[in-house]
């Protein structure tokens, strides 16, 4: 019986992974068929991914969306690891007041946050731009920023930092020399974060963007009535690889983060 358990657990597991993933899969290998029908290999050819280089309205999208990304990541990774900092300062019942506040937009619908980002914007600057687009976009993901720098500034130990002033250092020194290594591998994680989630958007750039300003989303969105153009192909794999890559690397600084943890709650159980 445990061992039909053990089999059955597996099949289960393998059937999800095969359902998540199979898509994918056949999605990269599309995108080195020669034919543009989905339906009929033509042979291995990098044709796709020719095609999209050369076409510039992708290319012009793609720009937007990276430059989006990384300014309303790095954004929201400062004011979000500034606003954890200031929540350190307040008393613990305010704290988990503001915490749980913080948290209710990762609840909240998109499509409720974009109706009601464009109907403010729309009352406060009067038409949709750039400006507005980043503002939407860091108002998105700044909860996940702090989400994963709060819990690292709750366990960092106060009294180093007061050493660090009590030995001479000014407040902004001390930061950069004694409470930013300790909080790096949750500042960094906000930011990856925050930088995938604003790669991937559509309902909020959708909403809150100005005319004539697309992503790859809204582009794709747009493009619809023309059916699956073949650079989507080549776009959605080198987009799925560069994701699983800000993942892994996600990963590796989590696991290098909790060795150091790991350690120091050893040594604190000997003594």
């Amino acid at each position: 019986m445990k061992k039909l358990s053990a089999v059955l657990r597996g099949l289960y597991i393998g059937l999800i992974f095969l359902m998540l993933y199979l898509p994918v899969m056949l999605m990269i290998v599309l995108s080195f068929n020669e034919s543009r029908s989905a339906y009929e290999w033509g042979g291995f050819s990098f044709v796709k991914y020719e095609a999209l280089f050369g076409n510039e309205t992708i290319m012009e999208a793609l720009l937007t969306t990276v430059v989006l990304g990384f300014a309303a990541a790095a954004l929201a990774t400062l004011i979000g690891t500034l606003g954890c900092i200031g929540m350190l300062a307040m008393r613990k019942r305010v704290q988990k007041t503001v915490s749980t506040v913080a948290n209710i937009p990762l609840l909240n619908a998109d499509i409720v946050t974009g109706v009601s980002l464009m109907l403010f914007f729309t009352a406060i600057v009067g038409r949709m731009n750039s400006v507005t687009l980043l503002a939407s976009h860091v108002t998105l993901i700044l909860p996940y920023v702090v989400l994963n720098v709060y819990p690292k500034l709750a366990q960092f130990d106060p009294s180093v930092y007061e050493a660090a002033l009590d030995l001479g250092a000014s407040p902004v020194k001390a930061f950069f020399k004694v409470m930013l290594p300790d909080i790096f591998p949750g500042v960094l994680t906000g930011f990856l974060l925050a930088l995938t989630i604003s790669l991937d958007d559509f309902t909020i750039t959708y909403f809150t963007k100005g005319q004539g300003l697309n992503t790859l989303s809204t582009l794709i969105y747009t493009n619809r009535i023309r059916g699956i153009l073949p650079e989507y192909y080549a776009l959605a794999a080198l987009m799925f690889v560069g994701v699983l890559f800000l993942i892994l690397i996600i990963q590796i600084v989590n696991i290098r983060s909790a060795k150091p943890q790991a350690r120091g709650d050893k040594q604190r159980i000997r003594r």
